[in-house]
């Protein structure tokens, strides 16, 4: 999806997977708010999660005049679950149970990607898939950058100097042979987790702090691909920002999930 003013962007706050961590991020937005920010991005995963979707939702709202939006994996799996998807999993329908409709109108209506300016694009997990991890190969169970090619054909021809991605709740940015950079901005809201697909494995950031990434062209002049590719021209910094963990992994415990409260007090998978 392409911005229709073609605006040219010079400092961004990056923001992804919050899973209703609405703690984590007040204090994210809270630390955007006292920098110089031109736009704040959210890659996706908003409102999955034991936490407190209702109440994230509310605060993006009153903020969505300052935050341009797209979907992650689990905001589509909300409003596509099931019946049979309700019923086997305890989570999912204490979420559709907070969230009112228009939450669920909202996420369905956010896009799959988003060209913020010609130098940068916006996914959640790849440009073709938000399942896919864009950076890292998970074979053994562990994540391990992968190699230079590999993600040169993940980006299907996204010819971006700058894409900003989530998904993996990893922080890290990584520059291609081409020169163009991948920012994984990490996870707002849930710093450590464990999946079965497509095999099993475990993200740990090893810290119960809140992740978002500040990406800064330190040449604002330059406005084009062929200008903006080199590796000088962007600045990036992960961000790691202090929060009331326990307040979120108290209520995680109070909805069933002790996974989840674990994680939010260690960055790390039981």
């Amino acid at each position: 999806m392409s911005n229709p003013k073609n605006k040219r962007i010079t400092t961004i706050a990056a923001i992804s997977d919050i899973h209703s961590n609405v703690f984590a991020l007040e204090a994210v937005l809270a630390d955007i708010k006292r920098r110089n920010i031109n736009q704040i991005v959210n890659l996706g995963d908003i409102l999955y999660g034991p936490i407190a979707p209702k109440d994230t939702y509310a605060l993006l709202m009153a903020h969505q005049n300052d935050i341009i939006t797209i979907r992650g994996n689990q905001d589509r799996q909300i409003y596509e679950a099931t019946a049979a998807d309700i019923a086997d999993n305890a989570t999912m329908a204490f979420i559709l149970e907070d969230l009112p409709k228009a939450a669920i109108e909202w996420m369905q209506a956010l896009p799959f990607d988003y060209h913020l300016s010609e130098d940068i694009y916006l996914c959640h997990g790849s440009p073709t898939d938000d399942m896919v991890y864009m950076l890292e190969n998970i074979e053994t169970g562990q994540p391990i950058v992968r190699d230079d090619a590999d993600i040169l054909a993940l980006l299907n021809g996204i010819e971006s100097a700058v894409i900003i991605c989530g998904h993996t709740h990893i922080p890290r940015t990584v520059t291609l042979s081409t020169g163009q950079m991948i920012v994984n901005t990490g996870s707002v809201g849930y710093p450590a987790y464990e999946d079965d697909l497509p095999i099993a494995h475990k993200m740990q950031t090893y810290s119960p702090h809140a992740s978002y990434a500040l990406i800064k062209c330190i040449d604002a002049k330059q406005s084009t691909i062929q200008d903006a590719v080199q590796d000088t021209s962007w600045q990036v910094e992960h961000i790691k920002v202090p929060y009331d963990y326990e307040a979120a992994a108290k209520l995680a415990a109070m909805n069933g999930r002790e996974d989840w409260a674990f994680a939010l007090r260690t960055g790390r998978v039981l």
